[in-house]
């Protein structure tokens, strides 16, 4: 088919909050070395268009809300044109 499995856009999520929290100086490992958890404990993503298997993505990562009890984020995947090809929202507990 040529187009990138839909189960691996989770993890470029996953990737793009480790990403943010890296630029504001947070390590995502070295919070879990201290017994910091974040949990998923929802997902939700919309498929515009298919990103191919050699495409360069951008995965723009934002809070939706200040944060809380919960740490609520929106994602927003495009290609190199700029075309959007998914958006995305988690919810992560602490």
């Amino acid at each position: 088919m040529g187009v990138v499995y839909h189960g691996n856009y989770a993890l470029y999520l996953e990737m793009g909050r480790i990403e943010w929290l890296r630029k504001l100086g947070v390590s995502y490992k070295k919070m879990e070395e201290d017994g910091i958890m974040l949990p998923v404990v929802s997902l939700s993503i919309n498929y515009k268009k298919s990103a191919g298997y050699d495409d360069l993505i951008n995965v723009k990562t934002q809070l939706k809300n200040k944060p809380t009890a919960k740490i609520e984020f929106e994602y927003e995947i495009t290609n190199e044109k700029g075309e959007i090809l998914t958006t995305a929202e988690t919810t992560l507990v602490l």
